[in-house]
């Protein structure tokens, strides 16, 4: 990742107030990172930053679009993206990761970037299969509707218990016991 300080929040000189903040992500946000998953976008990411004595609690929302791969046609397609976080920075006598919404920081860090955590959140908004809206509302496939059961280990229906009655290869086999 390029080190990009647009994205980075100045934290030292901030009063102990609520602050607002607008960010635009666009093509040279997702250039940053050296990545396939996103390769364009065009959001918004509204933080309200409310900053006390031991901590600062952010309210991150980003709402926009992303252009996606679809995985069945590989049209490209814009995928909405509406996600709301909250991030925690918490004054302590190291840095820190401690969770994955929980930073640990000094109290005279200076600045907090926050261009990973928006990336890190678009990323999370993704559908695992990415379609093209034109095969969205499609039924799934459901491969288990015309399967025929080739074997189980589990108790035999009614239906089996007939079957083994009637053949005699299986009468010879129960009276072995």
């Amino acid at each position: 990742m390029k080190k990009d300080t647009q994205y980075d929040l100045q934290i030292a000189a901030l009063s102990e107030k609520t602050h607002e903040y607008v960010f635009d992500l666009g093509t040279d946000f997702f250039e940053q990172f050296d990545q396939t998953l996103i390769p364009d976008g065009k959001l918004r990411a509204d933080v309200v930053l409310d900053k006390t004595a031991q901590r600062i609690v952010l309210g991150i929302h980003i709402e926009g679009t992303v252009k996606l791969i679809c995985d069945r046609s590989l049209d490209e397609f814009d995928q909405p993206i509406d996600v709301t976080h909250q991030l925690l920075v918490r004054f302590g006598d190291h840095e820190a990761e401690l969770d994955d919404d929980v930073l640990q920081i000094t109290p005279d860090t200076q600045t907090l970037p926050l261009a990973q955590h928006f990336f890190d959140y678009i990323g999370l908004a993704i559908p695992m299969k990415k379609l093209h809206p034109r095969f969205q509302d499609e039924p799934d496939e459901n491969p288990d509707a015309d399967a025929k059961l080739i074997y189980s280990t589990g108790a035999a229906s009614d239906d089996d218990d007939d079957e083994d009655a009637s053949d005699p290869r299986w009468n010879a086999l129960r009276n072995l016991n």
